[in-house]
């Protein structure tokens, strides 16, 4: 063999093997670079959190509940007078809502929800139940004016509070009361409707409902997706709260505006209830530029409080049907109380609310959620630790010890909501 060709093709492996060595030992030195990065940038989150911590330490929450506007956009309060009148600029003996309380939580605007039952859909006499109710609010505006102030618009919400009082600005439940005439739709809007819940338990002209099997519709009627347009027009956010899931849709679709879900919590922890909205229905209001108002009561919270409370409704009518009484009568009352004192109401926790919030935010973001309570319209079921206005507080002390920042509460407080009204409002101007 020509020694010449060997000594070529040693000298060529030779080489090769040089390459390879040095590709290797840049390759190394890559890795290596790029786990000091990594190393730089898990200690840089670190340090970040232990700062926020070490930030968080310093936040107080009773501090942060008077500092900041905190706006609740759904408190049933006129239906509750409606039943049983108190004189709220006074602490109370019932209910979940007074002058008292609320200043004790830093609650600055509590949206009055002008309730309608689904029974007057069929019974009559929604429009003027819901001009009772509004009449309701301005009486207690104009008995106590260096307490409440009445709110039609952002300016106002934002007059009230550096002027120390709290706006009572209004929500319709259940659109039945516009009985299919735009007529009275701006009628309500000038006599200060703000949100419309599109319908209650009970499909109406408007839309159908998540509580209701029956879906004549199909989401929303023909006069409902003209409804929507008019509401943009006006100025009224509209509420996504109690309808079905069809007509979200399409509420999505048509409206130009954000829209609220102002009393609604996260479907991911009860997943057989409707009333709550899904994961996906989330990020399309998100998408979208709405908020969803996370609502406290236990059995939109907790699924262990939904089974607890079917099971108690199951007992109450096999009880009822197989002794032919009546559901309002002393036996059924009594069978009430004693298969309580046997099987108690299984209560969420602050904890469980707190984990609806963190949900949303994880899927979304800070941007996209606020507070609906739903006081005063819940019954007995809201959760340990937030059973009325006076709790706000509590709830901003978990959201410091899950770490967010006083912007992040600032924002779930009021101002995502606020956000999303004032582009209503813009839109209408």
């Amino acid at each position: 063999m020509n020694k010449y060709l060997v000594i070529n093709g040693v000298n060529k492996i030779f080489i090769s093997l040089f390459f390879l060595v040095l590709v290797s030992a840049c390759d190394n030195q890559q890795e290596a670079a790029k786990k000091d990065n990594a190393l730089d940038k898990q200690v840089k989150v670190e340090s970040q959190a232990e700062n926020k911590t070490e930030e968080n330490k310093t936040l107080d929450a009773q501090d942060i509940a008077q500092k900041y506007l905190l706006v609740d956009t759904h408190i049933d309060l006129p239906h509750r007078l409606e039943k049983k009148y108190e004189d709220v600029s006074v602490k109370t003996e019932y209910g979940d809502f007074d002058y008292s309380r609320a200043k004790q939580g830093g609650l600055n605007a509590a949206f009055m929800s002008i309730y309608i039952p689904s029974s007057l859909q069929e019974e009559g006499g929604s429009y003027e139940m819901a001009n009772k109710l509004i009449d309701s609010v301005e009486a207690m505006v104009k008995q106590s004016p260096n307490k409440f102030a009445l709110a039609s618009s952002t300016k106002k919400i934002e007059d009230n509070f550096k002027k120390g009082l709290i706006s009572l600005p209004l929500g319709m439940e259940n659109g039945s009361a516009i009985e299919g005439d735009l007529k009275k739709l701006r009628h309500f809007y000038n006599r200060g409707i703000r949100y419309i819940t599109l319908t209650h338990a009970k499909a109406n002209h408007i839309s159908d409902s998540s509580y209701d099997t029956e879906r004549p519709a199909k989401g929303l009627t023909d006069f409902g997706k003209k409804l929507v347009v008019e509401m943009n027009r006006l100025g009224i956010m509209i509420d996504v709260s109690h309808i079905s899931d069809e007509a979200f849709y399409q509420v999505m679709k048509i409206s130009q505006v954000p829209v609220i879900a102002s009393h609604s919590s996260a479907r991911h922890f009860t997943p057989d209830f409707e009333r709550n909205m899904s994961d996906r229905m989330i990020k399309l209001l998100a998408k979208k530029g709405g908020v969803i108002q996370i609502n406290f009561g236990s059995t939109f919270i907790s699924q262990k409080s939904i089974e607890n409370s079917d099971a108690f409704k199951e007992a109450l009518e096999q009880f009822i049907k197989e002794n032919n009484y009546d559901e309002y009568g002393e036996e059924a009352r009594q069978f009430k109380i004693d298969y309580r004192k046997k099987i108690p109401f299984e209560f969420a926790s602050l904890n469980n609310v707190l984990d609806h919030f963190d949900h949303v935010i994880k899927l979304v973001g800070i941007d996209y959620v606020g507070i609906g309570s739903d006081y005063d319209g819940v019954g007995d079921s809201l959760p340990n630790g937030l059973k009325d206005v006076s709790a706000y507080p509590a709830l901003i002390q978990g959201f410091i010890e899950r770490g967010y920042s006083e912007q992040d509460i600032e924002k779930i407080m009021s101002g995502n909501l606020m956000r999303v009204w004032k582009k209503v409002e813009a839109y209408a101007n």
